[in-house]
């Protein structure tokens, strides 16, 4: 079944595409290979067609600091063989980060939510050189603690200041970061930490949310307490101290120093620092371990996955200089938590000496307060997810009280930008803006498709496949889909962002660890097409653009009754069509489809759980409305079986709904094969589990 394409009018168009950094980037490409590349589609063909040629252009056009070598891979190979590349070149990512040294640039600007006793908290800003210095203070701290490279350094912290200092003096010293947001439990963080077993802990006292302070000192200890009783130690645990109203320490244990005296320690002895001052950069291989992220492991550990440095440098380069063509007049805010890859993403935007917008608390007890911001700080490019924007468009609208006059780019990402949110961010929050949906994943830390200055922005669609990411749509049976047909995503070129593979690698473990982590990252990825996971529609070149993407849902909760086949999202995008404006006779606060197995197996009938108002029941005239709804806007295949209320929609720490999981509890799987720590609200499934056993008798299974 084809996907009709958003209409060929755009809701944006750029002013000078031609003027763009893709366009400056293609010109480059023409004047050094003798081509004639006329369009991003162009481009784009080039890049995939010539990965070797592509990426070396990559490093030279952004000016990567390094020794690049002659090397830069093997154009032929398979992704499963994940090939080296740039096997000769020397670099280091904190290195490329800290380049810009201005005594008056901002690098960082920390804002923190207000509360009752401090309803209107001081700015914490940090510039490019109070940066560097802080850096190296810290880098030296923790080489006179005995940092080796290859030793992970990890983080359970509040997005603050710090918490960027201690990413970047780990990595200047070879150190591989690990990082896990303050809001996890601490069930959560050990499942992580015990399988890296850093040898450094950095942790916040408290943070901020639903302005309420909240001491963060009892998880911490819980922490290192589980940890214990594992016999994992980290041999020095450095506590920061972000909220100056927090002033009881009474419970710090006394193993532990703080922030700046550790950071003094490194101040007066100067380790790991040229005669001239500068940061003796630790410049290891492109393949050198820079992080670990975790994926979310809602029914198992959560997988530790290793990004190399130079891919993780030359990908974000790519995407934000060459793509986004961010400046360093820019400043870029992204709402996120430590513990989502939009944390890294965001971090990597110090490489264009932009000014980067950090912040520790809500984005909607007041939904006015980052709108101000905009206008306060001037914020160029604004990121976020499209949860949030969905939560917005249900009753606010930023443009009547704002100014948000330099926005240039808003970003969305998490999940996938319905249709109908796109119109409301041109109608509601600014008209004249590049809105790039965006998606990719833990998995590469970075973008498979997204944005692009020199393109226009259908209704829907996120605007093309990034550059070098040669993405495909294939169909169940392995063959190509066709520009409109549905399918699954899968990269069909090695990309130099490709993860290294689980913890542990070579080197780090004993041999049965690291061929078990090897073998579990093998069937991760490479099991069947070589697939990502998602289930996508690649349109039709419009624009120049090479086609773009309709998200359509994660494929192992792609819907299929009676053979039809479709992604979830086709039924959210309706419900957010029809159920979910302000003044609508009914209103829809979130959803989620599902597939239940029927006959044996063989079939399946969708399940659509919905969650209303407060104080609102599913009456029969809703749900008749709901099939209408979806009958007339999709096929009378799409139509739910059953409709259901739910007081909750189950949703994983990163804000993503579990559609997997849920589909998993309602055919039969019991709820100890749950990971309740990778969830934000793990007590709804419950209910779930009483409803599938239910669903099951009344299809005999």
């Amino acid at each position: 079944m084809a996907i009709s394409p958003s209409s060929d009018e755009p809701l944006y168009r750029p002013k000078n595409p031609k003027d763009s950094s893709a366009f400056r980037f293609l010109a480059q490409v023409n004047a050094t290979f003798r081509l004639s590349l006329n369009s991003y589609q162009d481009l784009y063909t080039w890049s995939t067609t010539h990965i070797d040629h592509f990426w070396s252009a990559v490093w030279d056009h952004t000016n990567i600091i390094g020794h690049k070598g002659h090397h830069i891979v093997d154009a032929e190979a398979p992704p499963p063989a994940n090939p080296a590349w740039f096997s000769e070149a020397k670099l280091n990512w904190a290195e490329n980060m800290l380049h810009c040294r201005s005594e008056s640039k901002l690098a960082l600007i920390q804002a923190t939510e207000p509360t009752p006793d401090v309803p209107a908290p001081e700015l914490r800003k940090c510039t490019y050189l109070e940066l560097y210095n802080l850096v190296a203070d810290l880098t030296s701290a923790l080489l006179r603690d005995g940092l080796v490279p290859g030793d992970r350094v990890a983080s359970y912290s509040s997005n603050c200041i710090e918490n960027v200092v201690a990413c970047l003096a780990t990595t200047a010293a070879g150190g591989i970061w690990v990082s896990a947001a303050a809001d996890f439990a601490p069930e959560g963080v050990i499942e992580r930490f015990e399988q890296v077993q850093p040898k450094f802990i950095f942790a916040v006292d408290a943070v901020v949310y639903n302005a309420k302070v909240h001491r963060h000192v009892p998880k911490l200890s819980a922490l290192l307490s589980g940890l214990s009783k594992k016999d994992i130690a980290p041999s020095k645990v450095i506590v920061i101290h972000p909220i100056p109203q927090v002033e009881d320490r009474g419970d710090w244990s006394s193993e532990w120093i703080s922030w700046d005296a550790f950071l003094a320690e490194g101040r007066n002895c100067k380790l790991g620092r040229t005669s001239s001052g500068e940061i003796e950069w630790n410049r290891g291989s492109f393949d050198a371990p820079l992080w670990i992220l975790f994926s979310s492991g809602t029914t198992g550990r959560p997988k530790p996955i290793v990004h190399r440095a130079g891919g993780m440098l030359l990908q974000a380069k790519k995407e934000f200089k060459i793509c986004g063509d961010l400046q360093p007049e820019d400043v870029f805010f992204y709402y996120t938590t430590t513990g989502w890859m939009m944390w890294n993403f965001l971090v990597s935007g110090l490489s264009l000496g932009s000014t980067l917008v950090l912040y520790d608390g809500s984005p909607l007890r007041d939904p006015s307060y980052l709108w101000k911001l905009v206008d306060d700080l001037g914020i160029t490019i604004f990121g976020t997810s499209a949860k949030y924007i969905d939560h917005l468009s249900k009753g606010y609208r930023p443009r009547e009280h704002h100014d948000l006059s330099t926005l240039r780019h808003i970003y969305s990402t998490g999940s996938p930008l319905a249709p109908p949110l796109f119109d409301y961010v041109y109608r509601h929050i600014c008209e004249d803006v590049l809105l790039g949906s965006i998606t990719g994943g833990t998995d590469i830390c970075s973008l498979f498709a997204g944005m692009c200055s020199a393109l226009p922005v259908y209704r829907g669609e996120i605007q093309c496949r990034m550059l070098g990411m040669a993405i495909e749509s294939f169909s169940p049976t392995g063959t190509l889909c066709a520009p409109d047909e549905p399918g699954e995503l899968v990269c069909v070129k090695p990309f130099p962002c490709m993860p290294l593979g689980f913890w542990p690698l070579p080197g780090f473990g004993s041999e049965p660890d690291v061929k078990a982590a090897n073998v579990r990252y093998q069937q991760a990825y490479f099991s069947e097409f070589e697939d990502h996971g998602d289930h996508v529609v690649i349109t039709r070149s419009r624009g120049g653009n090479g086609g773009g993407l309709v998200m359509l849902g994660r494929s192992d909760g792609v819907l299929n009754p009676g053979g039809i086949r479709f992604g979830s999202s086709e039924l959210y995008d309706v419900l957010d069509l029809c159920f979910s404006g302000s003044g609508m006779e009914y209103i829809i606060v979130d959803s989620l489809a599902v597939g239940q197995k029927v006959e044996g197996g063989t079939d399946e009938r969708v399940i659509l759980f919905i969650k209303l108002p407060e104080g609102h029941t599913l009456s029969t005239d809703l749900e008749q409305k709901i099939k209408a709804e979806v009958r007339n806007r999709r096929s009378p295949r799409h139509v739910p079986a059953r409709i259901i209320q739910v007081t909750d929609i189950p949703y994983t720490l990163n804000g993503k709904r579990v559609e997997v999981l849920v589909k998993k509890i309602i055919n039969g799987a019991a709820l100890t094969s749950v990971n309740p720590a990778t969830l934000s609200n793990p007590e709804c499934l419950a209910f779930y589990a009483e409803v599938g056993a239910a669903l099951r008798l009344e299809v005999g299974a």
